[in-house]
């Protein structure tokens, strides 16, 4: 078995704890299924967001979907000037037999524009 990332980002309409809490939670919820993984499957999880979210802790959407044996952490994006705003990222180490090219990344909503190179 193999260790795997899987990459993820979603746009929130609003800085608002259950907004955040929906928004990621169906992230994570997409990356789960469009690549055939339980939470035994993860190893971490790292989320970023934007400096303009401080309503929650966007790991908190992964304690409510069940995912509470995992390490997670939190950390803030860059500032960057002209940067898409309220968005929080996420990249997942897994373990997987799935090659690298098998691996679907997801990108929901207008974070598609983030990379169109990889988002499902």
């Amino acid at each position: 078995m193999a260790v795997r990332a899987v990459r993820g980002a979603v746009q929130l309409e609003r800085d608002d704890a259950e907004h955040m809490d929906a928004q990621v939670g169906a992230l994570l919820t997409a990356i789960l299924e469009r690549n055939g993984l339980t939470a035994d499957d993860l190893i971490s999880i790292w989320f970023t967001a934007t400096p303009d979210l401080h309503s929650d802790f966007p790991a908190a959407a992964a304690r409510g979907l069940g995912i509470v044996d995992v390490p997670l952490i939190c950390a803030q994006e860059l500032d960057i000037e002209g940067a898409m705003p309220r968005v929080v990222r996420v990249l997942a180490h897994i373990e997987s037999d799935r090659p690298r090219t098998g691996i679907h990344h997801v990108y929901l909503g207008a974070a598609a524009a983030l990379r169109k190179d990889i988002a499902q």
